[in-house]
C-alpha cells in the first residue's frame, strides 16, 4: 500500500487521473509491468488492470446498484445480446456481502446515502479484478465500522499480490495500512519514505511546509443559555426519541456508525425531512420547521455532508453561491443589488480566507477546503444562531481542516451554538464539549468531554 499525501491542490487527484487515463500528461512516461502506457484511456487502463475509486463519486443515479457496479462489463444471455440482469444481481450481491453493505443490488443508486454510494464504489473497484487499485479518499463518507471492513479487504488484496495507491487526509488511516508514503505539495514532488520512519509531525511538515503543533485549537467555554432543545424527536424507520440541548458557544458532536441516523436528524431539524413526533425549541420557544426556509428564518443553518450535491450550485460563481441563502437582503423591488451583494461576498471571502482568483470564479474550480468555506459562508450570511455541520472536513486536507476548526471556534466565541456530525472520532473528541452517540436510530449516550474516549463512543455506537 503506497500512500499519496498532500494538501488540497497539491496535485494528487490530477496525478491519479493521468494514471487511470482520464487526463493526458504533457511530459514524462508511465510504466506498467515494465511497459510504457501510451495514449491510454480509462478503458485501456481497466483492461491493463488499473482501477480507481474516485473522490467525487461517479454514478448513474437511475440505474441499480448492480448495473452501476458492472457498467460497461455487463453479462449477456447465451446466443444473444440481451443483458443478463439475474447474473449481475447475483455477482453484485456477493460483492456487497463481502464489503458488509446491507443494500439490495436492485436498489436504484439515487436512493442511497453518500456513505452507501461510497461503499458501492469500493465494490465496483474490487469487481474489476485489478492489479493496481487507486483509492482516492475511499473512507471520506463512511464510519469506523465500514473503514475496518475496507482495511480487511485491502489486507486480502495485498495477500493476493494486488497493489493499492491510497490517498487520504486521515493520518491515523495512513499509519494503519501504508507501507510507503509519498508527499506532494503545490504540484511538486516532496519526498518518499517508508511509513515506519516517518512520524506524524514530520509528515505534516512535509505536506504543509510548516508545523501545526495543535490540530484542535483551544476554544472558549460554552455559556449557560440554551439555544436549541431537541425533545423526543422521532422519524418512523429512521430515528426514535432523540433529545439533547445545545448551549450558546457550545459544540455538540453527534457520533455513530453508518445508518445510525445522524444525517437524518440534521435534515429533520433543518426542515428537509418531516419528523413524526417530538419538538424543536429555540431559545425557550417551540418552533415549527416544515422547510429549510422556516429553519433559516428561525436562525438555523445547515451545511450538508454532500457539498457538491446539495451544498452549492456548480455553475455559479463564488459570490453568487455565498449570497444564495440571504439574497433577499440584497434585493430592491425584486431586483438584485449587485453592489451590495459584491460587498458582502468580498467581506466573507476575506473573513474566511477563501483562496480564489476572485469572487466571480466558479466554485468548481476551488479546492475542497475552499468549497467548504464557501458553503459555510453562505450559511453565515443568513445570521444563524445555531449551525449544524455534517461532515465539515470530509475530503479536505489537514491544513484546511485546521482552518475549519479555527472557524468553528470563532463561531462559538461569538455565542453561536454548533452541532458537528462526523465519522472521524478524533474530530468529534477534539472539537466537542458534549457528544450524542447513536446506534441504529436510538440515542445510546450523551457524554461529557471528560467521559468521552474512542472506546466509550464505539461501545455505545455498537450497543444495538
Amino acid at each position: 500500500v503506497h500512500a499519496l499525501m498532500g494538501e488540497n491542490g497539491a496535485g494528487k487527484s490530477t496525478f491519479m487521473k493521468i494514471l487511470i487515463g482520464l487526463l493526458t500528461p504533457d511530459a514524462g512516461e508511465v510504466l506498467f509491468e515494465g511497459t510504457e502506457l501510451k495514449n491510454s484511456d480509462v478503458s485501456d487502463a481497466l483492461k491493463q488492470g488499473i482501477s480507481m475509486i474516485h473522490q467525487e463519486i461517479l454514478i448513474v443515479p437511475e440505474l441499480t446498484v448492480a448495473q452501476n457496479i458492472f457498467l460497461g462489463r455487463e453479462s449477456t444471455q447465451w446466443f444473444s445480446s440481451w443483458l443478463n440482469d439475474r447474473d449481475i444481481n447475483q455477482q453484485a450481491e456477493t460483492l456487497l456481502k463481502q464489503i458488509g453493505l446491507e443494500v439490495s443490488p436492485k436498489t436504484k443508486m439515487k436512493y442511497l446515502s453518500v456513505a452507501e454510494l461510497q461503499m458501492v464504489e469500493i465494490a465496483k473497484a474490487i469487481s474489476n479484478n485489478a492489479k493496481v487499485i487507486i483509492m482516492d479518499e475511499p473512507t471520506s463518507a463512511i464510519s469506523d465500522k465500514e473503514v475496518a471492513t475496507l482495511f480487511a479487504i485491502i489486507k486480502d488484496l495485498k495477500s493476493t499480490g494486488v497493489s493499492v495507491i491510497y490517498i487520504s487526509h486521515k493520518m491515523d488511516e495512513i499509519y494503519q495500512i501504508a507501507d510507503t508514503i509519498t508527499v506532494l505539495r503545490d504540484g511538486k514532488y516532496i519526498g518518499t519514505k517508508s511509513a515506519a520512519e516517518l512520524d506524524h509531525k514530520s509528515l505534516i511538515t512535509m505536506m504543509v511546509g510548516r508545523e501545526i503543533n495543535t490540530l484542535f485549537p483551544e476554544k472558549s467555554l460554552p455559556k449557560e443559555e440554551v439555544v436549541l432543545s431537541v425533545k423526543n424527536l422521532s422519524q418512523r424507520g429512521k430515528f426514535d426519541n432523540i433529545s439533547f440541548d445545545v448551549h450558546a458557544g457550545e459544540v455538540v458532536g453527534i457520533a455513530g456508525l453508518m445508518g445510525a441516523g445522524r444525517t437524518e436528524i440534521a435534515r429533520a431539524i433543518f426542515g428537509l425531512d418531516a419528523f413524526s413526533s417530538g419538538e424543536i425549541v429555540l431559545k425557550g420557544h417551540k418552533i415549527t420547521v416544515k422547510s429549510p426556509r422556516d429553519a433559516i428564518k428561525n436562525g438555523i443553518g445547515y451545511v450538508s455532508e454532500d457539498r457538491k450535491g446539495v451544498g452549492f450550485i456548480p455553475a455559479l460563481s463564488v459570490k453568487h453561491n455565498i449570497t444564495l441563502a440571504s439574497l433577499s437582503k440584497h434585493t430592491k423591488a425584486g431586483m438584485i443589488q449587485d453592489k451590495s451583494e459584491s460587498a458582502v461576498a468580498t467581506q466573507m471571502i476575506n473573513d474566511l480566507k477563501i483562496k480564489a482568483s476572485g469572487m466571480d470564479q466558479k466554485v468548481t474550480h476551488l479546492s475542497g477546503g475552499n468549497q467548504q468555506k464557501v458553503v459555510i459562508g453562505k450559511v453565515l450570511l443568513a445570521s444563524p444562531e445555531i449551525i449544524i455541520l455534517d461532515e465539515p472536513t470530509r475530503g479536505i486536507d489537514i491544513g484546511a481542516k485546521f482552518e475549519i476548526y479555527k472557524l468553528i471556534n470563532e463561531l462559538t466565541a461569538k455565542g453561536i451554538a454548533v452541532v458537528v456530525i462526523s465519522s472521524e472520532l478524533p474530530e468529534i473528541l477534539g472539537m466537542s464539549d458534549r457528544i450524542v452517540v447513536l446506534s441504529k436510530g436510538k440515542q445510546t449516550a450523551l457524554l461529557s468531554k471528560q467521559e468521552a474516549t474512542q472506546e466509550t463512543i464505539m461501545k455505545y455506537a455498537m450497543q444495538h
